[in-house]
């Protein structure tokens, strides 16, 4: 039975270790961890959510883009797990953009990312998946990503200066 876990905050070791990488899917501790992602994800306002989030250190990510109160212009997509991404940019163009993260509340900040990927990963079933990412998908697959090599969106962004409170990140999106 799956159930919400607690997302860990920055400061956690957890958040800053290389995750290790998946070598069965089907065994029941990974089994766990997916449904968990999912759930967990599913109990917040938050568009992904990587495994070391919730203290578990493999690399698998769940990103499920919809419109909410953090995210109002968000596309819509069904929450899809990743296993042991990759990407490469497909053109090399990145551009900077909000970002915020369930494991820092409070903060945005501009991080500049590419714009048009291609993710390479394994899916639920255990098939290899190959997918073009583009814009916020994008953005949210390498804020994910990242997290999977123990970097967070702040050790992306280029100055401070570019680091907002969610509040007037708010009155920004509202005011827009």
């Amino acid at each position: 039975m799956s159930e919400v876990r607690e997302i860990v905050q920055l400061g956690a070791d957890v958040l800053r270790i290389h995750a290790q990488r998946v070598q069965d899917i089907y065994a029941s501790d990974i089994q766990e961890i997916i449904g968990d992602l999912f759930v967990t994800l599913a109990s917040t306002n938050g568009v992904g959510l990587a495994a070391p989030q919730i203290s578990a250190s493999w690399r698998m990510i769940v990103i499920a883009s919809r419109p909410s109160v953090r995210y109002p212009y968000a596309p819509e997509m069904e929450p899809t797990l990743m296993i042991n991404p990759s990407f490469e940019s497909l053109d090399g163009v990145r551009e900077k953009d909000w970002e915020g993260c369930l494991s820092i509340p409070g903060i945005r900040a501009k991080v500049p990312r590419y714009t048009h990927i291609k993710v390479t990963y394994i899916n639920a079933s255990g098939d290899a998946v190959i997918q073009v990412l583009e814009g916020f998908v994008a953005r949210v697959f390498q804020h994910e990503y990242d997290h999977l090599d123990g970097l967070v969106y702040l050790d992306r962004v280029e100055s401070n200066k570019d680091i907002i409170s969610e509040t007037e990140f708010l009155k920004l999106i509202r005011d827009s």
